[in-house]
């Protein structure tokens, strides 16, 4: 399957600043892809370029192997949905969808039946008499996102949509949005410093770092695979580790000292036999030594503090040579009490080698 969107080393700078460097991205026709990532990374500016409200410094973006270089906004066949909804005040929501359409000369009948689609798949449809003003937030980003959809683009960019809303409204909206993208096959950019929204919705995820992309996978595998201290520590809570020494011994792991404990783990791809090297390791992944077990690493720690978080409890801990770490312990069961030690140990697939 052909890319509908291609950008070929693709850079914007502003001035001395270079927002956007050397970009390469294909996505993929009805793929919900995510850039993500802090702010200054050049995920908005990335999208603004695709839409055609930035022009590349140099690179070129194509819609199926046409270039859109040259082309404005509304030639361009896709639409971009903003945080702010925009929505005009002194229309109804019917209108306010049926906007963009009338602007391109659709009319009479084809214009009641779009209108009338768009808004039953936001399901608005009882609400189409009422302004803006009369909406709730989610209501009103449901109406942006359905004069959007009408136009029937094969691209819809997002930049950032659900940022305003609160936050059990955001996590409905992200289920919506990601049902749409199913049901109606449209490709979503969709920009966000959010890592939970990148998760939920997400085929792939774009992880953006200094105008470039750290690391582009599925969520779940950039989840439990990170391939730089970069995307290990931005992407979701994890414990990073200094290892002091790291050597093969197989294809498929590496041998690193942690603690003072030989420990096994999974090589990223940069990793380099010999060098410095840090071990990953999500919270949830840790779990205390039971007595009598016969495990293959064990690494003392100190509990530090209990901090209960409803359904878990955080416990933090330190190592002997001082070094932090985070385990999640069941809200269910007694955790330690602070200053004990005890031991902790992890699957050794479940920790990642990284490079320095």
């Amino acid at each position: 399957m052909s890319p509908i969107l291609q950008l070929r080393t693709v850079t914007k700078r502003f001035g001395a600043f270079v927002a956007v460097d050397a970009l390469d991205l294909d996505v993929q026709p009805g793929e919900f892809l995510t850039l993500l990532g802090a702010s200054g990374s050049g995920k908005t500016t990335t999208l603004r370029m695709i839409a055609g409200f930035e022009h590349p410094t140099s690179g070129e973006i194509l819609m199926d192997g046409t270039p859109l270089t040259g082309l404005p906004p509304f030639k361009r066949d896709l639409n971009t949905v903003f945080q702010q909804y925009a929505l005009f005040p002194h229309m109804s929501v019917r209108d306010n969808v049926g906007y963009g359409l009338r602007m391109r000369g659709v009319s009479g009948g084809e214009l009641t039946k779009r209108v009338t689609e768009a808004l039953d798949l936001v399901q608005l449809g009882h609400l189409e008499g009422r302004a803006p003003r009369q909406l709730s937030g989610g209501q009103q980003q449901r109406v942006a996102l359905a004069r959007a959809l009408v136009n029937r683009p094969r691209v819809l960019l997002l930049d950032e949509p659900l940022g305003a809303l609160d936050l059990k409204l955001r996590k409905e909206m992200q289920l919506e949005l990601r049902h749409l993208n199913r049901q109606l096959g449209i490709t979503f950019v969709y920009v966000t410093h959010d890592q939970e929204e990148a998760l939920t919705m997400s085929d792939r995820i774009a992880l953006m770092q200094n105008g470039r992309i750290a690391q582009l996978d599925p969520p779940a595998t950039m989840y439990a695979q990170p391939g730089t201290r970069y995307v290990a520590d931005f992407l979701g809570e994890n414990n990073l580790l200094k290892a002091t020494t790291a050597r093969r011994v197989s294809s498929t792991a590496v041998r690193l000292v942690v603690g003072g404990v030989n420990v096994d783990a999974t090589p990223a791809a940069e990793w380099r036999e010999g060098a410095d090297s840090w071990l990953a390791v999500r919270p949830e992944f840790l779990r205390p030594v039971l007595p009598g077990e016969t495990i293959s690493h064990r690494v003392e720690v100190t509990a530090r503090d209990v901090v209960f978080a409803g359904s878990l409890i955080r416990l933090h801990a330190m190592l002997d040579d001082g070094q932090a770490v985070m385990l999640q312990w069941p809200a269910g069961e007694t955790p330690p009490v602070e200053g004990s030690r005890f031991g902790i140990t992890w699957p050794a697939e479940r920790g990642v080698c990284l490079g320095e």
